[in-house]
This record gives C-alpha cells, sequence and structure tokens, in this order.
C-alpha cells in the first residue's frame, strides 16, 4: 500500500468510527430504530443520486435481486439493530461488536462454498474472535441492571455483524456492477424495503420534534458516515485491492472507543479492551498476511 493509501485508510476510520456515536446521540432522541435507519440510508440514496449515480443506477436493474438482498443485509437489518442496541451499550461495544463481522463472513462464505477449506489460522482467528466476545460480554453485563439489557444491545449488535457477513455471498451476483452503482442500488434497496415498516410501525410524523443535536447526528450519519464513507472506501479498493481496505477493520473500533471516550465521556473498561484486542488478534490470523511474510522471511 502507497502512503496515500494508508491515509485514507485512516481518514475511512473516523467517518465509520463516528457512526457508533452518532447513533449513541440518537438513541437519547425521539427517533426510534426504524426511521432512524430509514432516514440514513434515504438521505444516503439522495444524495448519491444527486452526485449522479440515479440513472446508471437504473440502467442496471437486471441485477436488482442481488441488490434487494444485500439492500436488506447489509443496510436495513444491520442499521435497524445497530440504532437499537445503542439504547443499551456504549458506541465503543457496539463497535466492537461490529468487528466480528469478517469472522462471520469467513464462516458464511465458507458454508455457500464461495471460500476455500478453514486451514489452522482461520479457525484460530475464529475462536479468538468469539473469545473476545465472550469477555466483552462477561457476566456483568448479563447482570446489568438486573434485566441483561446491555447483554440484549451486545446481542443485537453482534447480529448486526452476522447479517454484514450474510450479505456477502449476494455479493457475487452483482460483481459485474460498478462498485458505486451498487451502492448507490443497495441503498435505494434498503429505503424501499424500510419505507412501509418505518411510516405503519414508527408513524414518524406523529414523533416529537428532534432536537438540533439529533437532527446534526442523523445528517452526518447519513451524509458522513455513509454516502461519503462509501466513496472512501471504494476509492481505497481501486488504488489497494479490496483485502486492504478491509483493514479499516481493525481501525474502527479504536476510533469509536476514543471518541466514545472523548464526546459522550464513555469509560472504556478492561473488559472493552481485552475483548477489542482479542478479536483484533482473530482478525490478523483471519487475515494471515503477517503469517505469509514471516514464511517468505524465513530461510
Amino acid at each position: 500500500m502507497k502512503r496515500s493509501d494508508w491515509l485514507l485508510l485512516v481518514l475511512l476510520s473516523l467517518p465509520w468510527g463516528c457512526s457508533f456515536l452518532f447513533y449513541r446521540v440518537l438513541a437519547a432522541s425521539a427517533l426510534p430504530p426504524l426511521t432512524v435507519a430509514w432516514a440514513r440510508v434515504g438521505l444516503a440514496a439522495l444524495v448519491l443520486a444527486l452526485a449522479g449515480q440515479g440513472p446508471r443506477v437504473w440502467r442496471a436493474r437486471h441485477a436488482w435481486r442481488g441488490f434487494l438482498a444485500i439492500g436488506l443485509l447489509n443496510n436495513a437489518v444491520p442499521f435497524v439493530l445497530f440504532a437499537w442496541g445503542e439504547h443499551h451499550v456504549t458506541s465503543g461495544t457496539a463497535a466492537i461488536c461490529n468487528a466480528l463481522s469478517p469472522v462471520f463472513t469467513v464462516l458464511v462464505l465458507r458454508a455457500a462454498g464461495q471460500s476455500g477449506p478453514l486451514v489452522w489460522n482461520r479457525w484460530a482467528g475464529i475462536l479468538l474472535g468469539f473469545a473476545g466476545v465472550m469477555v466483552l460480554v462477561g457476566p456483568a453485563a448479563l447482570r446489568n441492571s438486573g434485566t441483561g439489557a446491555e447483554a440484549a444491545g451486545m446481542l443485537a449488535c453482534i447480529g448486526a455483524a452476522a447479517s454484514y457477513a450474510a450479505g456477502a455471498p449476494f455479493m457475487a451476483r452483482v460483481r459485474a456492477v460498478p462498485p458505486l452503482v451498487t451502492v448507490g442500488a443497495q441503498l435505494l434497496a434498503s429505503t424501499i424495503l424500510l419505507t412501509l415498516p418505518a411510516l405503519m410501525i414508527d408513524r414518524p410524523w406523529a414523533l416529537p420534534s428532534p432536537s438540533v443535536r439529533a437532527w446534526g447526528a442523523l445528517l452526518c450519519l447519513a451524509l458522513l458516515s455513509t454516502a461519503f464513507a462509501y466513496f472512501l472506501f471504494f476509492r481505497i479498493v481501486a488504488s489497494a485491492g479490496p483485502a486492504n481496505a478491509m483493514l479499516v477493520t481493525y481501525l474502527v473500533p479504536v476510533t469509536a472507543l476514543a471518541l466514545g471516550a472523548a464526546v459522550l465521556g464513555e469509560a472504556i473498561t478492561a473488559r472493552a479492551v481485552g475483548g477489542a484486542l482479542l478479536i483484533a488478534l482473530g482478525l490478523a490470523l483471519l487475515d494471515g498476511r503477517w503469517l505469509r511474510r514471516r514464511a517468505e522471511a524465513s530461510p
């Protein structure tokens, strides 16, 4: 990777790390999770349409079955789960749970027959990832307020990470479509999928007016953490390849923990640090590049 690729990678970790901060701010607002997710994808889809992706999305309508599946699993479901989960967990904890998505992706792609056999380092990475979750959850989360609310929030965030992984096999159906067109189409698809549930269940017009802070968090979530972040991500993919672009997974929890502590005053617990380190080590083993470099450097 070039120096500019590393700079873009660090830059990308900021809007994606901030997304967990914005969810936490919105958890204290009058906007329920379905409405938050619907507004996030709808505003981001509008921005990409205004940026010229609308006609290109229409020309790719032959791939709409894939777009609907990706929109459901990569946007609609995880965005709702994160918005709900952060009513009960800190932004840093949610980001650590999100770092499990590559672990789930390895298992899902293997089950779908889209990856090779699971060699020892991948099994070790998977086990370390789940060990990190066990440390993160721990008995303290189960005892929280006597209700297990923190554990439920973590499970929602882990479910969001699993949903991202479940969408991975469908990416093969739209592989021939330019990446930004895929992003615009999946955001439009998820907007369509969330519109009716949000209108019927949340009835947004009857909700109290959100505060200026909540509106700011919602706009930043849609414009900065979705539309702009996807643009940065595919810039890195074009320059350094998808495997290198996924290195951002290591950086996002660090960014989210730091922002949560600095902006919201969230405590960085030993449990969170221990769980994050185990998951990071698991991701390093799944990635495997440092093992290959050691093998190449040995006599």
